[in-house]
């Protein structure tokens, strides 16, 4: 038995099937030096170099590159595994005009935890990159005020960094429970003035540039999945209609996290200013489309938790391939609109569930709102 990330239901909607492009992918570690060290900055802010390992996916030649499995890491920090998928390590790539995607992870995670995105996206005609945020993997967890800060700017600089194997001048941010919070910045959610004193909130002012973001215009939408921060007070409504990129959130009914009703919902109905969607996974929790499938060593305990790593990964209800499927399918017609500008994908963003077979909508409900 193998750890499988790119495994397509038959019955999957059609969108979620691959494209066709090979798959290339290659690992990437680039440096920011000239960022703050949260963790260590006193009342004089130094600067850092921050390391940022990418994985990047790409269209690929045909008949160039080699499968070879993803050294990954569970959720425990410590125990390593492998994950195999259909990307080709080291392939040619078809060309540098390909609209780019950010893929980032939650808090923790790792690069791979949406490799299934990765890879099917770059079957459909895109660069995507994923990034291992530094003080925020399973490794290398630190505290909340590093992630808080540095999640827009690390998408903004691996934006600049890919000039030159993507087309930046149209990208997206697809953003998981922290990943989102970032995405939710990067697109002009203003956080609320009284979040700058909660507890693990940045120090020395090194939050207060997110009273006010600076929205990239090249920003041209965000897929926040389970994103992490409005039932926390990150955001009010006259922050969320700071938005100003089309939007799709991806939520799970059931999620004791983020939280749906006070929490995801109100990011949907709240950004006003901006046309947007909201996927539902009807009973799903946290673990809601985003994390590829559980792999066979997280069914196993470990020392260095006190849950299973599986719990990590799974949902108690909804199957993850089945959620994988369905993200994928959501989010190439929500990217296909707005960064390649085909609007008879408008179709397939509607609750008539376009591309789905007969009852394989069961459980799922699709909400949109336009601008006001």
């Amino acid at each position: 038995m193998i750890n499988r990330i790119d495994l397509t239901r038959p019955t999957a909607p059609k969108l979620a099937h691959p494209g066709p492009h090979p798959v290339g992918v290659r690992t990437l570690d680039l440096v920011n030096r000239d960022q703050v060290d949260v963790l260590r900055a006193t009342d004089h802010i130094r600067n850092c170099d921050r390391p940022l390992r990418v994985e990047l996916w790409y269209p690929a030649r045909p008949g160039t590159g080699k499968n070879l499995p993803y050294d990954s890491i569970l959720r425990d920090g410590h125990r390593p595994c492998q994950l195999h998928g259909a990307a080709l390590r080291g392939a040619e790539p078809a060309g540098t005009s390909f609209p780019l995607v950010i893929l980032s992870h939650g808090w923790p995670g790792t690069r791979l935890l949406l490799s299934h995105l990765g890879e099917k996206l770059a079957s459909h005609g895109y660069v995507v990159a994923s990034v291992d945020h530094t003080d925020s993997t399973y490794p290398d967890k630190a505290a909340l005020a590093s992630t808080l800060v540095n999640r827009p700017l690390d998408t903004a600089f691996v934006r600049q960094e890919l000039a030159s194997v993507a087309d930046i001048s149209a990208f997206a941010i697809i953003g998981y429970s922290m990943g989102g919070y970032g995405a939710l910045v990067s697109a002009g959610a203003a956080i609320a003035a009284k979040a700058l004193t909660m507890d693990g909130a940045p120090p020395h002012g090194l939050w207060e540039p997110c009273l006010a973001p600076k929205v990239d215009p090249a920003l041209k939408a965000i897929i926040p999945i389970g994103p992490w921060g409005r039932q926390r007070g990150l955001w009010d409504a006259k922050g969320l209609a700071g938005i100003t990129v089309p939007m799709l959130v991806m939520a799970g009914s059931a999620d004791d996290v983020s939280g749906y009703d006070t929490g995801m919902r109100p990011i949907f109905t709240e950004a006003i200013n901006t046309p947007r969607h909201l996927l539902t996974f009807v009973n799903a929790g946290h673990n809601a489309a985003a994390p590829h499938p559980a792999p066979r060593e997280a069914w196993e305990a470990s020392p260095h938790l006190d849950f299973y790593p599986f719990e990590h990964y799974a949902d108690p209800v909804w199957d993850s391939i089945a959620m994988n499927n369905i993200a994928q399918h959501f989010a190439l017609a929500f990217l296909d609109r707005h960064l390649k500008g085909q609007t008879d994908r408008d179709s397939w963003l509607t609750d008539d569930f376009k591309g789905f077979p007969p009852d394989g909508a069961r459980g799922l409900t699709f909400e949109s709102l336009s601008p006001i």
